[in-house]
């Protein structure tokens, strides 16, 4: 086992501030910014080499000291519940040293105002057995209650590496995916660039050389680690500025794929984007939910500061009317970029849209159908297609039986419409135009019986057709 003393640390969403403890020490006094639960799990290594002596004691007394410290500056902190594991303290009475990889124990579960019994705990633990951190860091995913709001958070403090053949990388890959915490911070002494290799898959790695080296490390770990990361996003219109917004906007971890943040897009009463307060360990990957949408990937927030997250998604309105008084009741257009096949909205007529700037083709579901190519969306100005006001043709049957409808022009005949085979009667709504029906009754068994009949419907005419 190696001699030096290492502390691994993980992000906590905190402001950080100085303090006194209880005994009078300097303590970490720290503030948390939001409402949301805080749940931190405090990992102790009790292993025999903890008795070893660093600097100006025992390693098992500096741990304790500074846990201790740590744990009354969290004592007053709301929205905060701590608890306590230890490994290598061999609790079933063994008084020597005995390598049991499964000797790793909830001491103190999570619960309000239990800061008297973490310490009360942590002065009674005697050094004994091994250093099993994977085994422990497997096991405190069933430390933390159930909570679906919760933040959850460990601090793993050990003084070797891993002796009982785990794996701490892969498991902490493992929890990392699941949410359950986010990788830590290293803190070592003397441990050299070796160590250090060891434990870039686990965390970010810091080397001390003397207790002195020590404080100051910790001091800036803490700082860096306690300190809200915050972000902003700014979404730009064709001019660069951030004035777009009121949009839907998803932050994904990329290591699960999973979203972690939903926001609508607001900015403040001085027009500037609002501030987040984000995890910084994941990588994401942003979608801002415009038509279309606009993907961002491998965004990464620097730690402890506030970062800008910049996306294009210039943005214009698109407006559908209908001249004149209308028969149409939900009449609605497929809107699809320009040259392309994919559908990006069904749009319904005189309700405003948003489209990312650029040209579109529109397919409004008209009889027979409107093709609109190369409509132009720019930037806050909104874009009107005008829909010809239709008529209404009155078609009566002598018998219920088989009929269409078609739009004659100079190339012949388009099919538009089949009437239903189950009525003698409809009453279709069609665009100004020269038709023609054509019709055989059910009871007549031979081509020869078909009929037919040209009608012309007028802008907001009505007509009715027999045959």
């Amino acid at each position: 086992m190696l001699s030096n003393l290492k502390y691994i640390f993980l992000s906590l969403v905190f402001f950080l501030k100085m303090g006194t403890a209880i005994d009078g020490s300097e303590a970490i006094a720290i503030t948390a910014p939001a409402a949301e639960k805080v749940r931190i799990l405090f990992i102790f290594d009790a292993s025999q080499s903890m008795l070893s002596y660093w600097q100006t004691g025992k390693k098992i007394d500096s741990a304790k000291k500074l846990l201790i410290q740590m744990v009354d500056s969290l004592k007053h902190v709301n929205n905060v519940e701590i608890a306590l594991r230890v490994y290598g303290n061999q609790p079933n009475g063994k008084s020597s040293y005995t390598k049991d990889c499964k000797d790793s124990h909830l001491e103190v579960p999570f619960a309000a105002s239990n800061h008297i019994k973490i310490k009360a705990k942590l002065m009674e633990i005697v050094p004994k057995g091994t250093t099993p951190i994977a085994y422990s860091l497997g096991q405190s995913a069933n430390d933390f209650p159930q909570c679906s709001s919760c933040k959850n958070i460990i601090i793993l403090i050990t003084d070797g590496i891993e002796e009982c053949e785990g794996n701490p990388c892969a498991v902490t890959l493992a929890l990392y995916q699941k949410g359950v915490f986010l990788k830590p911070f290293i803190i070592g002494m003397g441990l050299g660039p070796e160590i250090m290799k060891e434990f870039e898959c686990v965390g970010k790695y810091y080397d001390t050389e003397n207790e002195e080296t020590f404080t100051k490390v910790l001091k800036t770990v803490i700082d860096e680690a306690v300190n809200a990361t915050t972000a902003q996003v700014n979404l730009l219109d064709d001019r660069n500025n951030p004035t777009e917004t009121n949009v839907v906007m998803a932050l994904y971890n990329n290591a699960t794929g999973k979203i972690k943040y939903n926001y609508v897009h607001s900015l403040n009463h001085k027009g500037n984007p609002d501030t987040l307060i984000i995890e910084h360990e994941y990588s994401y990957k942003m979608i801002v939910y415009t038509l279309p949408t606009v993907e961002k990937e491998n965004i990464k927030l620097i730690q402890g500061k506030h970062n800008t997250i910049i996306s294009s998604t210039p943005q214009g309105s698109l407006s559908l009317k209908v001249s004149g008084y209308t028969d149409y009741k939900n009449l609605k257009a497929i809107v699809r970029l320009n040259g392309k096949m994919e559908t990006i909205n069904i749009q319904e007529t005189n309700k405003l849209q948003k489209y990312l700037t650029g040209k579109y083709d529109l397919e409004v579901l008209t009889l027979p159908r409107i093709y609109v190519s190369d409509i132009e969306i720019k930037q806050s100005h909104t874009t009107t297609i005008e829909i010809p006001q239709p008529g209404i043709a009155s078609v009566v049957l002598p018998s219920i039986g088989f009929a269409s409808i078609y739009l004659e022009d100079n190339s012949g005949l388009k099919w538009i419409y089949n009437l239903d085979e189950t009525k003698s009667r409809e009453n279709i709504t069609l665009q100004p135009g020269s038709y023609r029906i054509i019709y055989r009754s059910i009871n007549a068994k031979e081509s020869i019986y078909t009929s037919e009949r040209s009608f012309k419907m007028e802008p907001g005419g009505s007509i009715s057709v027999q045959l």
